[in-house]
């Protein structure tokens, strides 16, 4: 019977943990839809296929072609729309370029604020297909409109879409709107759909320079079937630096919004597998039910002030789908928490259901418990990491086995718990075992509550824990009554972090897994009476065998194939200065297509001014001295250079002589700018643009730009020392170099410059 009972409650634990997942995603069904007023995922899907057939980034020939598809497709339903080319500039990235957002409009019966609809088309340069980013988000809008329109119901709010561009390179689009469009100031809400692969729930986070609980309410009263969201985001989110085009509507232009955004299947992002075959549809329908019920809520709703100046805590909750309550509570509760913890103390104590020794004692299992799992969480993957440094390749660090290693690591932590408690598990007061875990939790909450009130829902799982503690203390039942008492009991325990333990990995990169370690320690420890069973621990050993299957499939699946390609890289550097010419590359690993160029003969490590700005800072691992090949660089023509009183005033053109992609300008001191102008557009809005040194602009092409303008002022006394890096991705199709193309198992690496030809050079000014 106590076996049974075990299983019971395993039984209990697992239907928890895929209810959690359950409903934070649709199902896909069989049935077509046939309502013409309902969101069809055949025709999202249709419109999916025609824009993601090849990538398509600022300045390639299948940009402009997706810009038309799109462009087309809103005049099909009514739209007149409108193309706002302008130079914009991101200074907290460096980044500028011609833009080219697409623009639409769908007027309301009144003249309220206005609802904006927000993705962008443009891909990430120069390998992604770009189908979920954001892709996804297109065709969500174009078929979500078209099913809103074919209700013919004119909204009270004006509609305003913004399928923005060049949102890869800085968020440049939506930079662009908010600096030079008359419509900004009528904007009261934005909805951003996003994706950070390819796959999985998709998470609301909300965008607000203020508190959100006006956001929130409004955002449950659009009544979302399928929420994800939880506070703890929120709050890391609004410390992290954002980077979607929604940021630039709050920062810029002090407008709310709704990122709606998934982060599944991370292997895919930014890379040529970003596909319309990779997408999950399931995902899609996600993104799709965000959108309707959203745009049903708020193109009729008042959205003049959705300010508020108190902050909620949320989380999604077993049947409620988001549990709500004010920060201000946070602290109330822990009082109450930390109050009936020392009351069952007491009565602990004085019925001798708890003994101080082992209450003392308890903390030993505990703290092992969570130094153990982290620490080896952290260790395991430092050591798979040299096993198979193929994997440092990938460098948002999420394999394409990641999830049977975070099974993997989920089974192996359950058994090191189960070893730890195993003797403690044999003492006679088996309820002072929860003395220290509560403890704990108590104080984790008092710093939760100083620092970061967003997770404050902590607080759940401690009165969970508390009310088994009451019951541990007053009622005499029955062992395999209380396991599955207590197993229910902690069912919001289970519902709450066992998306969490995936979802951080997942997000963050598997380097992150001992985060994922600890959260379990911490939870075993509110739940080990779930477990707890004198003679038999049949769990300990399931799960290590499990751990050790999962460990066994990870490493079999860890080599590359056609539909886990190998990211890797070769790159031409022509010092125009010295007439010197490297290859470099930023793979860790070699294999047969880097080693073409690279063998023994080659150096670890970077080339002089050759790294160029990416996401991860990253750097040449090798490079090998090659033949010049004399390819012709820019043009470049300084038209003003003159000094008056004691600033000198400078104005350069750059003109390519072939296709350029891409400009870095690097300067080697510091720099203090004013009035600085790119294309006759200021930066930093004509305050001093103060550089430390490094790269202080990367201009992308787009395809209206024949040349780019800088002017500048500086003082006199400024000794310019600047580097003019100019990029290409034309490496493997120019007719100066003869390299073999990848084989289908590989793949441009992404994140970095990548088949390029980069020509470095000093500025004489």
């Amino acid at each position: 019977m106590k076996s049974f009972s075990s299983l019971v409650s395993v039984l209990i634990i697992l239907a928890v943990v895929y209810w959690s997942f359950s409903d934070t995603k649709p199902s896909l069904s069989k049935e077509k839809t046939t309502i013409k007023t309902d969101f069809s995922i055949d025709n999202a899907l249709f419109h999916l296929k025609n824009i993601s057939k090849e990538a398509h980034y600022v300045g390639s020939k299948d940009h402009k072609k997706v810009q038309n598809y799109i462009v087309n497709q809103l005049q099909k339903l009514g739209l007149e729309t409108e193309i706002q080319t302008q130079t914009a500039i991101n200074k907290k990235w460096f980044a500028a370029t011609t833009t080219e957002n697409i623009i639409a409009k769908i007027k309301g019966t009144e003249n309220g604020k206005a609802l904006m609809l927000l993705t962008h088309y443009d891909s990430n340069p120069h390998s992604s297909i770009g189908a979920s980013d954001a892709g996804s988000g297109v065709v969500t809008i174009l078929e979500g409109l078209r099913a809103f329109l074919a209700k013919n119901i004119q909204p009270k709010n004006d509609i305003i879409i913004l399928i923005s561009d060049a949102e890869e390179l800085g968020l440049l689009g939506a930079q662009a709107f908010v600096d030079a469009h008359k419509w900004t100031k009528d904007i009261g809400l934005v909805l951003n759909f996003e994706a950070r692969g390819s796959g999985g729930p998709s998470y609301m986070l909300m965008e607000t320079n203020g508190k959100n609980s006006k956001l929130l309410s409004e955002f449950m009263a659009a009544k979302p079937n399928f929420p994800a969201a939880n506070s703890l985001m929120y709050s890391i989110y609004k410390k992290l630096p954002n980077d979607t085009d929604l940021t630039v509507f709050r920062e810029d232009a002090n407008i709310n919004g709704f990122n709606f955004a998934f982060i599944g299947d991370h292997f895919d992002y930014h890379t040529a597998q970003d596909t319309y075959e990779r997408l999950d549809r399931e995902t899609l329908l996600h993104q799709a039910d965000y959108f309707t019920t959203t745009l049903n809520y708020f193109s009729n709703s008042d959205l003049s002030n959705l300010n508020s100046d108190e902050d909620f805590v949320y989380v999604n909750f077993p049947f409620s789908k988001l549990l709500t309550y004010p920060f201000s509570w946070s602290f109330p509760m822990l009082l109450i928490a930390v109050v009936l913890f020392v009351v069952l103390l007491f009565f602990g104590f004085s019925l001798n259901r708890i003994t101080i020794k082992g209450s003392f004692k308890s903390f030993i299992p505990f703290l092992v418990s969570i130094i153990l799992c982290g620490g080896v969480s952290f260790g395991l993957w430092k050591l798979l990491l040299v096993i198979h440094p193929e994997y440092k390749d990938i460098l948002h660090g999420f394999t394409y086995n990641a999830y049977t290693y975070i099974a993997a690591f989920v089974f192996l932590n359950l058994w090191l718990l189960f070893k730890i408690y195993k003797y403690f598990l044999k003492q006679e007061k088996t309820t002072d075992l929860l003395i220290a875990p509560i403890f704990i939790w108590l104080i984790l909450n008092v710093f939760i509550s100083m620092y970061l009130k967003g997770a404050s829902f902590f607080i759940i799982p401690v009165f969970a824990a508390l009310f088994i503690l009451a019951i541990a203390i007053f009622l005499d039942l029955e062992e395999k009554a209380k396991r599955i008492l207590f197993t229910i009991i902690s069912i919001p325990t289970i519902y709450i972090f066992a998306p969490l333990i995936k979802m951080f990995p997942v997000g963050l990169g598997l380097g992150i897994l001992f985060v994922s370690a600890i959260i379990i320690a911490l939870v075993f420890g509110l739940m080990v009476f779930t477990f707890y069973q004198k003679k038999s621990f049949w769990m300990q050993k399931t799960v290590g065998i499990l751990a050790i299957i999962f460990l066994g499939i990870a490493t079999y699946n860890s080599g590359f194939s056609v539909d886990k390609k190998k990211p890797n890289s070769i790159v031409y550097v022509q010092n125009s200065d010295d007439n010197t010419a490297y290859f470099g590359t930023y793979n860790t690993t070699l294999d047969s297509y880097t080693k073409q160029i690279f063998d023994a003969t080659s150096t670890k490590g970077s080339i002089k001014n050759a790294d160029t700005k990416s996401k991860y800072n990253t750097r040449f691992k090798y490079h090998k001295k090659t033949e010049n090949r004399a390819i012709s660089s820019s043009e470049i023509t300084t038209e003003i250079d003159t000094i008056i009183g004691s600033k000198r005033y400078l104005e350069l053109i750059i003109t390519p002589n072939r296709k350029i992609n891409k400009y870095e300008f690097i300067t080697k001191n510091k720099l203090n700018l004013q009035q600085f102008k790119v294309n006759d557009v200021l930066v930093n809005d004509g305050k001093t643009y103060n550089v430390k040194s490094g790269t202080f602009l990367v201009y992308h092409l787009g395809n209206k730009d024949k040349e780019v303008a800088l002017s500048f002022a500086i003082d006199k006394a400024t000794n310019l020392d600047l580097i003019l890096n100019e990029i290409s991705y034309d490496l493997l199709r120019n007719a100066n170099f003869s390299i073999n193309p990848r084989t289908e198992e590989m793949m441009p690496m992404p994140f970095v410059t990548n088949d390029a030809i980069i020509i470095t050079k000093k500025l004489n000014l």
